[in-house]
């Protein structure tokens, strides 16, 4: 059995029911941008309510003109974490990293180590995508009973950076309706797996947090 080994990056943690939004998208200089960076998770019931979706962004704020070029690093393991029995330990994981244009997938399966470190069982790969290009249609692999995505995409967070500043700084009290999206015209780079509930374990809620870990 082969497993390869990583090493934490950088984390945002969140916790998930049905519905999860967690972002992150201003950090210091030497992280913001590069393949480590996760501006956002999300955890959805997909269209077919028998399945959950996760979706993992990564290198926020980019610009038109510079996501052509930004690219998932094969050093950069994306990890979705899944604990199903309410500890904050994860119980499953689902796993990405590149290799070459593709996106490889493995899991929902239990980790034999948990924590910072992370090993990649290949035995449990569960399938693969081809990493779509910018402005190109978006390509989805359904293997397994499961759907794949990896690429760009459009950044789908609303925030009002201008006016939470505001609130801070006690020139405001509350956000506006609809207020100022400060990412428009943003991308980040997406990793998206949907799977079947019946492979998260028997649990009516989750917790989910998402992970970047260096390979060493």
């Amino acid at each position: 059995m082969k497993k390869t080994k990583m090493i934490i990056g950088l984390s945002l943690v969140a916790i998930s029911g049905l519905v999860l939004v967690a972002a992150d998208h201003i950090d210091a200089p030497s992280v913001t941008g590069n393949a480590a960076d996760i501006t956002d998770v999300y955890a959805f019931q997909g269209q077919d309510t028998k399945n959950m979706v996760f979706a993992v962004n990564t290198q926020g704020l980019l610009s038109p003109g510079a996501t052509a070029a930004a690219t998932f690093s094969e050093n950069m393991l994306i990890e979705v974490n899944i604990d199903n029995t309410g500890d904050n330990v994860e119980d499953l994981v689902i796993q990405a990293i590149r290799k070459g244009d593709k996106m490889y997938f493995f899991g929902p399966y239990a980790p034999a180590v948990k924590g910072k470190t992370s090993t990649i069982d290949v035995s449990k790969a569960s399938g693969s995508v081809a990493i779509s290009k910018y402005g190109s249609t978006a390509t989805v692999a359904t293997e397994n009973g499961m759907k794949f995505f990896a690429g760009p995409r459009d950044d789908p967070f609303f925030f009002d950076l201008g006016q939470f500043q505001k609130i801070l700084g006690a020139t405001a009290t509350g956000f506006n309706n609809p207020g100022t999206d400060t990412f428009a015209g943003t991308n980040v780079l997406a990793v998206v797996v949907e799977v079947p509930k019946t492979m998260l374990g028997n649990a009516t809620s989750i917790n989910v947090w998402s992970e970047t870990k260096k390979k060493q």
